[in-house]
């Protein structure tokens, strides 16, 4: 079961993984659209070379929403509403990073759980993104409120575990 977890999403890059590494990328300096199809090749090691099919269709997409715009010399930056979505993510994935490291501490079980989890937040990533247009600023407040409180949860159970393995040996 496992295996057949790690063929299907490990050997592919998670639905709206694109989206956030286009916003990573370029809250470093900005790209033109092959730049970033050529940055993504040379990071993966070859792996994955996302399609202009892919890429272009994403970068308007980004601008229809404010995310980013387009320079004069056709290179793409972050606009401050970019920037400030960018930090969000940011601050989502040092959560679920802590989470994570917590989880693969515990052995094979947390690994287990870790993987749950990680199919989840791609789940429901994938969700949020194709909604993320759509969604008024009242929605997408909501949406990251309810995302740090469900990771807060998280965090807080695996203390109290923490706390009673200590307190049992």
């Amino acid at each position: 079961m496992i295996s057949e977890w790690f063929q299907r999403v490990g050997s592919s890059v998670p639905r709206g993984f694109s989206r956030y590494f286009i916003l990573e990328l370029l809250k470093k300096k900005t790209h033109t659209g092959k730049e970033i199809i050529d940055y993504a090749f040379k990071q993966s090691n070859g792996i994955w070379k996302p399609s202009p099919g892919l890429i272009y269709p994403l970068l308007g997409r980004l601008l229809d929403e404010g995310l980013i715009e387009e320079s004069e010399n056709g290179k793409y930056q972050l606009t401050n509403l970019g920037k400030e979505t960018a930090e969000d993510v940011d601050k989502i994935n040092d959560i679920v990073r802590k989470q994570l490291d917590v989880l693969f501490r515990l052995g094979n079980v947390g690994r287990f759980v870790a993987m749950d989890i990680l199919e989840k937040i791609s789940s429901m990533g994938s969700i949020l993104s194709s909604n993320f247009a759509h969604m008024t600023n009242e929605e997408t407040t909501k949406y990251k409120e309810f995302l740090e409180s469900e990771l807060k949860k998280i965090q807080e159970k695996e203390v109290k575990k923490k706390g009673k393995k200590i307190k049992i040996e």
